[in-house]
């Protein structure tokens, strides 16, 4: 490819990375860490494929000093990790655990040394299992509490930590956790979805709060937007199922955080399956903290067609006799997702349109693939082959690249994820990293597309 032809990102761009606590730290009981909900539910038989849990996981915790130095030689310029909430507060409240926050300070020691800029996330799904005991999410309590301890955190971290993500993904921790109850705490009821729906964005409004307050600098929440689409663009019918499933995935969530409150019509929806008593006068004026940053976790697109005896979604409460969820087509990965990058271009416009003003910053994008095939590299190292991988950020790269061409405020992308972990509901089985991961001996082997990940940071493009 001649350099005329290459594809250049921004001057500023950053490049990096994404883990989740419970998906790589493992030591689950050591230094005072308490239980968190995923320790209960990946405990309880039947949730977690084989029976997986994420006692061990990728043994970051131990390890991370050479994962530090991992993210260097690929060239990383950023890495986003969450903090476990129970490893700083094992109950959710109270004394904090000095070991707990001493592994953070380390480990972001450790990737400002090697030129690393941490991007904290204090939220990413693993709530102290005291709180849930005591409601969680649909409790008004663990939002204050949530406040708290990220007041904690940046306590300790706040003179080195320059971006904080509040939340990630609450859409999945509302719905997944508390409406079909696939991920923890595995509850199956909509009013509960609804209140921790609510909950979550007051505990980010007040965490946002509680973080300018302590002289943060960039404060955002990250989300997972459903690129919506109807079966039948002609069709109003289908025009109305998206709208119904946009506004319980997306306006729910964007519409308040950006000082619009909650949508009528998505008001109107809930209101027929729960009381929303829960929603207090001057709760949307705390949920809209300005933010300055918006998080976007993309996967795959979501077409949907209107049709009365529409089996809906388990997880979009009252969908049912109004909503078909359309099977993915085309080219799928080991999750079952549809390998779309224009779905990726037609969110990041819409989200550019709609809420205009507000930086993004792709927080997620990858897929799980089968990584069975080795190759021996030019330096007679093993390498472990996953073209599949390689193709779909390559396109999802593009139509990001395409995006900021119409004037998209992205400023950086972060792959999902840096290493092979625990999947959630599916264990071990499925893997997303750049790196692969032996879990027998934690032994870390970069893919193929580690190093044509490493190629486009350092010519930062493609």
């Amino acid at each position: 490819m001649s350099a005329s032809s290459e594809l250049r990102f921004p001057e500023n761009f950053v490049w990096g990375a994404a883990t989740a606590a419970y998906q790589i730290e493992g030591a689950a009981r050591d230094d005072g860490r308490g239980p968190s909900i995923w320790d209960t539910f990946s405990r309880t038989p039947g949730r977690v494929f084989a029976g997986h849990t994420g006692d061990v996981a990728c043994d970051h915790y131990h390890r991370y000093a050479d994962d530090v130095a991992l993210m260097a030689e690929l060239g990383l310029k950023a890495y986003r990790f969450s903090v476990a909430w129970p490893r700083v507060q094992p109950d959710g409240a109270g004394p904090v655990e000095p070991r707990g926050l001493d592994f953070y300070d380390r480990l972001t020691d450790a990737l400002l040394d090697r030129g690393v800029d941490p991007i904290v996330t204090l939220y990413h799904w693993d709530l102290p299992q005291a709180l849930e005991d005591r409601g969680g999410w649909t409790s008004r309590e663990t939002a204050e509490r949530f406040a708290a301890y990220a007041e904690a955190v940046h306590g300790r971290l706040g003179d080195r930590v320059r971006t904080w993500t509040t939340l990630n993904e609450p859409w999945c921790s509302a719905y997944l956790g508390y409406a079909n109850g696939v991920h923890a705490p595995g509850v199956r009821d909509a009013g509960a979805a609804f209140a921790a729906v609510h909950h979550l964005l007051l505990g980010h409004g007040l965490a946002a709060r509680a973080l300018r307050a302590a002289g943060a600098e960039v404060v955002g929440i990250t989300l997972n937007p459903a690129d919506v689409q109807p079966a039948d663009p002609s069709s109003a019918a289908d025009a109305a199922a998206v709208r119904l499933v946009d506004g319980l995935q997306n306006r729910i969530f964007l519409d308040p955080l950006t000082g619009e409150g909650y949508p009528a019509d998505v008001l109107e929806h809930l209101s027929r399956l729960v009381d929303p008593a829960f929603i207090r006068d001057d709760d949307e004026k705390l949920i809209a903290a300005p933010i300055d940053l918006l998080g976007v976790n993309y996967y795959s697109p979501t077409y949907v067609a209107g049709r009365p005896d529409g089996a809906g979604g388990d997880a979009f409460p009252g969908t049912e006799g109004a909503v078909e969820f359309l099977p993915p087509a085309g080219p799928l990965t080991e999750m079952g997702w549809a390998v779309e990058p224009a779905g990726l271009g037609r969110l990041l416009d819409r989200l550019a349109a709609d809420y205009p003003g507000l930086p993004l910053m792709i927080t997620e994008n990858g897929g799980a693939f089968p990584d069975r095939a080795t190759e021996a590299g030019p330096d007679g190292a093993e390498r472990i082959a996953d073209a599949d991988r390689i193709a779909y950020l390559d396109g999802h790269l593009r139509a990001a690249h395409e995006a900021i061409g119409r004037g998209v405020d992205l400023r950086g992308y972060l792959v999902w994820s840096l290493l092979d972990n625990f999947e959630w509901a599916e264990g071990y089985r499925k893997r997303f990293g750049i790196v692969h991961v032996d879990y027998l001996t934690q032994r870390r082997t970069p893919k193929s597309s580690a190093r044509w990940y490493q190629e486009v940071i350092s010519r930062n493009g493609l």
